[in-house]
């Protein structure tokens, strides 16, 4: 199998690195010593530190299963929705609670350090959004989600108590935020 080429070793790196300890906390140099490649190759693929933090972005939002599990139409859209969230559950509670959402918590870090990147999360949000508004549209459609709310504010509303619910997550280290969020959003909300 062919090695990576050098700018998507670093992207990689950095995505591991940034996720794991945040964008402060993490240098040019630990990027590219776990990338395995030499600090001043960093410059040759990004103008800076910010470059490469947009590049992640743009790589962990789409790189998630997120459209393949909201998109499968074999499965009834509700369910579709409920397994898309417990799986993202399982994730960050496998992890101990040691790591969040890297939209999150780049959110919480630098949407007032970096227009670069508050503009690639606020792109993000805005596909993930849409994507959830899809699949609850098609359950608005074949009624076991209620119209009474906008298929784009439902999908709003989930996605921030989703958000609120990963972050406290990590606080409490406990699972209860998201039992929280799957309860109230399953039978409160949606239906």
């Amino acid at each position: 199998m062919a090695r990576p080429n050098v700018r998507e070793r670093i992207i990689e790196a950095g995505l591991k690195c940034l996720l794991e300890r945040g964008f402060n906390a993490v240098g040019v140099q630990e990027i590219t010593s776990s990338a395995g490649v030499p600090k001043g190759s960093f410059y040759n693929h990004f103008e800076s530190k910010e470059a490469l933090g947009a590049e992640v972005i743009e790589r962990y939002g789409t790189g998630v299963r997120r459209r393949e599990v909201l998109g499968e139409k074999s499965v009834a859209p509700l369910l579709r929705l409920r397994r898309y969230f417990e799986a993202l559950n399982a994730t960050f509670v496998g992890s101990k609670f040691q790591r969040g959402c890297l939209l999150g918590n780049f959110s919480a870090e630098l949407s007032n350090q970096s227009e670069l990147i508050r503009g690639g999360l606020r792109g993000m949000y805005a596909r993930w959004t849409k994507d959830l508004e899809a699949v609850i549209k098609d359950a608005q459609d074949e009624g076991t989600i209620s119209n009474k709310t906008s298929a784009a504010d439902l999908a709003g509303f989930l996605l921030d108590a989703y958000e609120g619910a990963l972050l406290r997550a990590r606080v409490e280290r406990s699972s209860a935020p998201f039992d929280r969020f799957m309860h109230l959003a399953f039978t409160q909300i949606l239906i």
